[in-house]
């Protein structure tokens, strides 16, 4: 069976004019072998002084990259050909695609290409070359070429200051009768200092060659003289200037790795700052925030980011609104939510380094992650929702198919046989079915009025009318709703005076609730308790019975909907497990709490509380 072998497709970016058709190219090659693209940049310690046209072309090729399908990576080294083909090897990529400029002529001491520093770092890859026909005339006339090589006035002004200091402690050396060895190393020293505190690496080779003539000139004899007596001085001078050179080079290339440690460090600082805040982040407009905030801190620009939704953040380095920002000279940069466009950045400024584009690109890419997790989390929670209300649903209708089919069929049966045969009944029987179909019927309407009561809960439409009530009215009010002929009812309500805030109407289907259950659940002839006290700024209301009670395992999960245990009622009329659900859902409306306890010996308490309410008499 023949080995499929996926390719990967490397193209390197660079400001080059023609480096778009070198882009294009590579696209068209991953494209024909099915492959995936990537676009390298190279930044070298040149990459700071690259002037502003060049930054802006460069940017235009990492955007049509982008375009093309390829992502975009960037790494920092000055040997060009040993980042690529290390980066190949990292990657495993196949085949790069180069462009070459026209050979440079006049040069004796020229580098080999790049093409074949490649072949030789790794002959493994394939090289494709797009010829650079505009690479010469580019050449030819680069004024920012010229820029670079001409130091600043502030960096000539220090080199002079720094060759000065030097010579005027070579003068004290002098005088303290020094050997010339200790005046070397000040010049070297001297050279040193140039390179690290000038911006511009051609001013320690100006050092480097002006310290040589400097010491020439005023420490060698003759003195005051570019001549030199002794036969072993343009060895020493040699020796001096080469020192000086490597010196000035170590410390060129020393500020520069530093620089690009700091920035590495910040950017990796950044990144990890932003992976860890939008981890915290809990709703969209967070998520977005996080993402303003993290590109204001990497760029230090104007930021507006504007989304498909709706919203607007704006970012500005003052802190300040910055309404009229990002207009037609601004940078956009669009990322993705599920596949789908979720918005753009828009960035003011001058075009944007290969690296601060794709870590850019990191965060939009994070937080686009971050938003499509947000999005998914919520879906499986509108889904669970569905699923739990589906589910309610469904026990619902098994309770009512079940538990109504039994008064149903009583209250249609009576009714028939009174229609029927109600002339030749005896007076006791007609009254006795007329007493049964009366029973059932309040029973549904209980029923239906707890099945209306907890949609209303449930859906949060529930109105409370709160006003301040005397504890034992409603308790008696209550007690006139409830059916226990067969049962023994005992109220102990204290002689203190107990006001309670609450809606009188949902706290007095609570107690029934309760009492109804009790009589349910409790043989004929038990005596149920209800009895009201004053608890500091709450009022405690008990309802116990002695009946068998609730096991322990059973306790917790009486009030949930649907409960209702494995007791038989009393007239076998299963119950579907709503009265203490909706008291529950009542009492914590009020602000209260329900529990069920043991009532010693045997049976059980049900207990609420209701918040306390203080009269003001004015005499």
């Amino acid at each position: 069976m023949r080995k499929t072998i996926h390719e990967h497709i490397l193209v390197c970016l660079s400001s080059a004019p023609s480096n778009a058709n070198t882009i294009r190219a590579a696209a068209k090659l991953s494209k024909a072998f099915g492959g995936t693209l990537t676009a390298l940049y190279v930044q070298t310690k040149s990459a700071d002084q690259m002037g502003a046209e060049d930054r802006r072309r460069l940017q235009r090729h990492t955007r049509l990259a982008e375009k093309l399908g390829a992502s975009v990576s960037a790494v920092t080294g000055d040997d060009v050909a040993f980042q690529i083909a290390e980066f190949a090897r990292i990657s495993k990529a196949t085949k790069i695609v180069l462009g070459r400029s026209a050979a440079p002529k006049g040069r004796i001491f020229a580098p080999k290409p790049l093409t074949e520093q490649l072949v030789e770092l790794a002959p493994y890859l394939d090289i494709y070359i797009i010829p650079d026909s505009a690479g010469k005339n580019r050449r030819r006339q680069n004024p920012a070429t010229r820029q670079r090589i001409r130091p600043s006035v502030q960096d000539v002004l220090i080199t002079i200051g720094i060759l000065t200091l030097s010579t005027v402690i070579g003068f004290a050396f002098h005088r303290m009768r020094f050997t010339e060895a200790n005046t070397i190393t000040i010049y070297i020293l001297g050279v040193l200092l140039t390179a690290l505190f000038t911006k511009n690496h051609v001013c320690s080779g100006i050092s480097s060659l002006a310290g040589v003539l400097l010491f020439n000139f005023f420490f060698t004899e003759p003195r005051l003289s570019f001549r030199a007596y002794a036969s072993g001085y343009p060895v020493t001078f040699a020796v001096m200037l080469f020192a000086s050179l490597l010196t000035g080079t170590l410390a060129n290339q020393l500020a520069v790795h530093a620089k690009r440690s700091t920035q590495t460090a910040w950017r990796t600082q950044v990144l990890l700052e932003t992976t860890q805040r939008l981890s915290r982040a809990e709703e969209e407009e967070d998520i977005l925030a996080v993402m303003a905030d993290q590109l204001l801190k990497l760029l230090n620009r104007p930021i507006l980011l504007r989304c498909a939704n709706g919203v607007t953040i704006r970012r500005h380095p003052d802190g300040e609104p910055a309404e009229d920002f990002a207009g037609a000279n601004a940078q956009r940069f669009a990322f993705a939510c599920g596949g789908k466009p979720f918005g753009e950045v828009l960035v003011e400024g001058d075009a944007l380094e290969p690296l601060e584009s794709g870590i850019l690109h990191s965060i939009l890419g994070e937080g686009a992650l971050a938003i499509e997790n947000r999005q998914n989390a919520r879906q499986k929670e509108e889904a669970a929702v569905v699923a739990k209300n589906e589910q309610l649903r469904a026990n619902l209708l098994r309770s009512i198919s079940h538990d109504l089919r039994t008064p149903l069929t009583s209250i249609s049966g009576n009714a028939e046989t009174l229609l029927t045969c109600g002339g030749g009944m005896a007076e006791s029987d007609r009254r006795a079915m007329l007493t049964d179909i009366y029973e059932d019927a309040v029973w549904l309407i209980r029923l239906v009025e707890n099945l209306l009561s907890i949609t209303r809960i449930d859906e949060g439409h529930a109105r409370l009318s709160m006003t301040t009530e005397l504890v034992d009215e409603v308790i008696a009010e209550s007690l006139r709703h409830v059916r226990a002929k067969t049962h023994t009812i005992e109220t102990d309500l204290g002689d203190e005076l107990l006001l309670a805030r609450m809606d009188a109407r949902l706290v007095s289907q609570v107690i029934v609730n309760l009492v109804e259950n009790a009589v349910k659940y409790t043989p004929e002839g038990s005596k149920i308790e209800i009895s009201a006290r004053r608890q500091e700024k709450e009022i405690l209301v008990r309802v116990a019975d002695h009946g068998p009670g609730i096991p322990d395992e059973a306790k917790p999960r009486v009030f949930d909907m649907f409960y209702t245990g494995s007791q038989k009622i009393a007239d076998c009329r299963r119950s579907m497990g709503l009265g203490l659900y909706l008291c529950q859902s009542i009492i914590h409306l009020h602000g209260g709490t329900i529990a069920v306890t043991d009532n010693i010996p045997h049976g059980c308490v049900f207990a609420f509380t209701l918040p306390v309410s203080e009269v003001t008499i004015n005499e």
